[in-house]
């Protein structure tokens, strides 16, 4: 499994919006140039965040992007599958090894590993909010010890 590029800036991005508040809409420009993202990516990112309905925006001179809700209602696993569709692939579903091993009528021992693997993932990053994450690094350490 791999964090793709597309989920850590959304993460990022998400997380700049929760710190930053509802107060002022942020300019996507300054938003990547204070966290040193590349500006058309992190404008590709705010419009499918935008479209998930995790942020919203304002036009104009002083427009800019907010989150659409408080922190603590924005889960990990809600900013990911924005970003990225889905949070974890498994991969024998998405993309079939073979047209004769990989499908529902033959039976495969790997396939709920990978399963029960995509459930962990989605249960832990459902488990946590941009909330938490404003937290020091030690503190939602904690929060995720299992």
């Amino acid at each position: 499994m791999r964090v793709t590029t597309w989920a850590e800036y959304g993460l990022i991005v998400s997380l700049h919006l929760a710190k930053q508040g509802r107060e002022a809409p942020t300019p996507a420009r300054d938003m990547a140039k204070k966290e040193g993202l590349p500006a058309d990516y992190v404008e590709q990112i705010l419009l499918k965040l935008r479209r998930a309905g995790l942020v919203s925006s304002v036009r104009g001179a002083k427009g800019g992007y907010y989150l659409a809700r408080e922190p603590e209602t924005i889960s990990v696993k809600d900013v990911i599958e924005a970003a990225e569709n889905r949070t974890f692939e498994v991969n024998c579903d998405v993309h079939k090894v073979s047209a004769v091993r990989c499908h529902d009528g033959n039976p495969c021992s790997i396939r709920p590993v990978w399963r029960e693997l995509q459930r962990r993932v989605d249960d832990t990053l459902a488990s946590i909010s941009l909330g938490d994450l404003m937290l020091e690094e030690a503190e939602v350490q904690e929060l995720i010890a299992v």
